[in-house]
């Protein structure tokens, strides 16, 4: 499952919100829902913020200049290649390593 589908269902859980009721809530349908949460389909930005929104919570999505002095500009044109579905894989693929890591930071504590 994508991180967005963790995120949908976790939210939608812990709101005690059916996939119905959040999809009515979102303007989408209970199907757009379910695959989403299954990692089955991608949400698009705009049905992300919706749905996050129906639950009360905001996208805060932002972009800045990185402040790396050694930018690799083979790797840049190679991210640039992309499709912006494989941009998101690959942000996805982050998260859950980034999330993996904070988990592991916990338990050592």
């Amino acid at each position: 499952m994508e991180m967005s589908g963790h995120l949908v269902r976790d939210l939608r859980e812990r709101h005690g919100l059916s996939q119905a009721r959040l999809a009515r809530r979102a303007r989408t349908t209970q199907a757009v829902v379910s695959r989403i949460e299954r990692g089955e389909a991608s949400p698009t930005l705009d049905t992300l913020q919706r749905l996050l929104a129906a639950m009360g919570w905001e996208l805060d999505v932002g972009l800045r200049r990185s402040h790396w002095q050694d930018h690799d500009p083979d790797a840049l044109r190679e991210f640039g290649a992309r499709t912006p579905r494989q941009r998101l894989d690959g942000i996805d693929r982050t998260l859950q390593d980034v999330s993996a890591l904070q988990g592991a930071a916990r338990r050592s504590r």
